[in-house]
């Protein structure tokens, strides 16, 4: 990415695209994960009848994902630039801002990102409602606890805080290994922008897909995190660390990579 003191609105309107582009596919990795059913007998026919309307719980989920990639990838790079400032090396740098701001954004959205979650159950009813998040929250609220709404947080942070850690730290030192290209040369500045944010993006989404399986399965039975890892070891084996992972790696991969992306390209354009 661009220097750091480039405005955060390039950061956020680049997360904004991207959220809003890519939702069906979170959708779809949302319901692979979480084991609900979906009509359709093959999987390409299950996988787009999980991405078709209706999107439940879509405005929260953009919003939330819009505010929160925005502020990792800014705040990462912000806190990156000021610690290199203080003589920090390249590998601190780049993981301790990133793992911070990642922490906190997780905590705050973890709520409407288990609402949403849950909203994606073809059979859930909370879903009709004028405002299902909201609908969700109250009864998780009501019949099990207002900390029920965190529930999965441990595995959540475990989850988010690697996932874009290795996406920045991948950006940050890709940006270092690959041969420098002539800013004048628009089509070679493209692709070095694109390998760097493809891979960063892939390889935090991969690393991390167990860890989305055990959240999204703890939001269904308010399991512990361990508990939960070990039922679902006994009865599948090793099979449910990779459950999903077909949809999940291109859900998440995919609006990841295209942040870092249009961020560098917004900064360029709007001259940032």
């Amino acid at each position: 990415m661009a220097p750091a003191s480039s405005s955060p609105i390039t950061y956020l309107g680049a997360s904004g695209v991207s959220a809003l582009a890519f939702f069906p596919l979170w959708k779809a990795a949302a319901i692979g994960q979480s084991g609900y059913e979906v009509a359709g007998k093959g999987y390409w026919q299950k996988y787009f009848e999980a991405m078709k309307p209706p999107w439940r719980g879509s405005l929260v989920v953009i919003g939330g994902m819009t505010w929160a990639r925005a502020a990792i990838f800014y705040g990462s790079d912000v806190g990156s630039q000021y610690m290199r400032q203080q003589g920090f090396g390249t590998g601190v740098s780049a993981t301790v801002p990133s793992l911070l701001v990642s922490i906190f954004a997780q905590t705050v959205n973890q709520p409407f990102v288990r609402s949403s979650i849950m909203l994606q159950n073809p059979g859930e009813e909370l879903a009709k409602k004028t405002f299902p998040n909201i609908a969700m929250l109250r009864h998780l609220a009501a019949t099990k606890g207002l900390a029920s709404l965190w529930t999965g947080l441990d595995a959540a942070i475990l989850k988010t805080a690697p996932k874009y850690m290795t996406a920045v730290v991948i950006k940050d030192y890709m940006g270092l290994w690959l041969a420098p290209v002539d800013p004048k040369d628009k089509t070679a500045v493209l692709l070095k922008s694109a390998k760097v944010a493809v891979t960063a993006g892939v390889a935090g989404a991969v690393l991390t897909n167990p860890l989305d399986v055990v959240r999204n399965e703890m939001f269904k039975t308010e399991e512990g995190m361990v508990t939960c890892m070990t039922r679902m070891s006994r009865e599948d084996g090793a099979k449910w660390l990779f459950r999903g992972i077909g949809k999940n790696w291109v859900a998440v991969a995919a609006p990841i990579a295209s942040t870092i992306f249009l961020t560098d390209r917004f900064k360029v354009w709007f001259g940032c």
